[in-house]
């Protein structure tokens, strides 16, 4: 089988100053279109450790997709370096030269030399014309004795700028790889399960997981307090694996029906819009702890103005008294993070943004701020509607971040029950 390898290349993804999304989306993208991916290296900018690499990764792909190292300052090397690697001379593009000089021109902007010198590109490459940068993509067919496809090795070096090696995947790369190779189909199911852990989880499923065919898999996805379960079947007949896949998904929703949350892969946050969408229904949330997270990932929805009314983020005491009108006497006798707190946050959310359902928060993110009786990581939630509000306590063990998130994920999930109890 045809599978690929991804390169990153910059020392400030070693450092952890930029974080690599690029392979992560690359790798999404590949596989929709049936090639898999089976090993990501990052690199710093050093010659020896490219080449090094390039030379390793084709030992376990026929495809090398290079992302990085392409701009025009000194410490992008991978230009001069794949020129080299496969023997050719430096040239001028002038398809690539001219897409310099439009850009610039449009801009307004001066044009100096450095510029020009992204138009370069190796003699012995494919040249991808770059509609959204000024650096061009490389395209490199290397015969090898031990391809396992039999067609060779390619090599694709893209920019590192997200959007221009976006661009270049999508119009470029994938649909140039479809053609020379031959893929099977790549078929995935997902479900989303809360409120069981993953060891449950495992051993409720022992059986279906004991007896798949070996073209299917079963993957563990634990997060946040959710664990999704994938199915992932290959095959060269699309046709006979989607049937294959779905019966056996089926028998999965069926064996965790107690726990299912949506037999989708999409977060919690778009659960709960479907929701709303379906009946017509409107929210709004009450944040302090999350310091306005929940609303964060609720706008993050396309269409998510249809639903969802808007939030409070009322981190002190006199933003709880003075915007929501929580009692002044209960924040200092049960404190914010408290029952009493989260359901007069929820019932001034309801009130001043006139919604149909609420979430609202209070809690003690951490690594500071606790106490004997509420330590770190303690959380109330509320969640209702006009005429009936519920709360719930929660704690967390984790850091900051994360504790943030897993309350935002655990409100949704508590509002999502609500509704579908309603």
């Amino acid at each position: 089988m045809t599978q690929a390898s991804i390169i990153t290349i910059g020392d400030e993804l070693l450092i952890g100053q930029v974080i690599d999304t690029n392979s992560a989306w690359m790798a999404q993208e590949l596989n929709k279109s049936g090639i898999r991916v089976v090993r990501r290296v990052a690199v710093g900018d050093v010659w020896d450790e490219i080449w090094t690499a390039l030379d390793e990764e084709q030992k376990y792909a026929d495809i090398i997709l290079i992302t990085g190292g392409l701009g025009p300052t000194a410490d992008d090397i991978t230009k001069p370096l794949l020129c080299k690697y496969f023997g050719g001379t430096l040239i001028v593009d002038e398809g690539a030269k001219q897409n310099v000089l439009d850009i610039f021109t449009r801009l307004n902007r001066p044009i100096i030399d450095r510029n020009l010198k992204q138009a370069e590109v190796p003699d012995v490459c494919t040249v991808l014309q770059n509609k959204r940068g000024t650096a061009p993509g490389m395209l490199f067919n290397k015969p090898h004795p031990s391809s396992l496809s039999g067609e060779g090795k390619v090599f694709v070096s893209l920019p590192g700028v997200p959007h221009e090696m976006k661009g270049l995947m999508t119009d470029d790369v994938i649909p140039a790889l479809v053609k020379q190779f031959k893929f099977p189909a790549i078929i995935h199911k997902t479900l989303l399960t809360a409120g069981v852990g993953e060891s449950f989880l495992a051993e409720l499923i022992k059986d279906f997981e004991e007896t798949l065919p070996a073209h299917i898999k079963l993957a563990y996805l634990p997060n946040y307090g959710m664990v999704r379960l994938r199915l992932t079947a290959t095959g060269f007949n699309a046709a006979e694996t989607e049937t294959a896949i779905s019966l056996l998904f089926e028998n999965l929703k069926s064996l965790v029906a107690d726990y299912l949350v949506t037999d989708k892969d999409e977060p919690m946050e778009n659960v709960v819009g479907k929701l709303l969408l379906a009946s017509g229904k409107t929210m709004c949330t009450a944040e302090s702890c999350t310091g306005g997270y929940i609303a964060h990932l609720l706008t993050s929805i396309v269409g998510s103005s249809k639903f969802y009314n808007g939030s409070v983020v009322s981190y002190s005491y006199e933003a709880k008294k003075d915007l929501l009108q929580v009692d002044k006497n209960i924040l200092l006798t049960k404190g914010a993070v408290s029952e009493e707190v989260v359901l007069q946050m929820a019932h001034g959310a309801l009130k001043h943004l006139k919604s149909d359902y609420v979430i609202a928060v209070s809690g003690i993110m951490g690594p500071d701020g606790g106490t004997t009786d509420k330590p770190a990581g303690t959380v109330w939630i509320a969640v209702g509607n006009k005429e009936n509000l519920q709360a719930q306590k929660l704690y967390f063990r984790f850091d900051r971040t994360r504790n943030i998130q897993l309350t935002a994920t655990n409100a949704l999930n508590l509002l999502r029950k609500f509704i579908l109890s309603a």
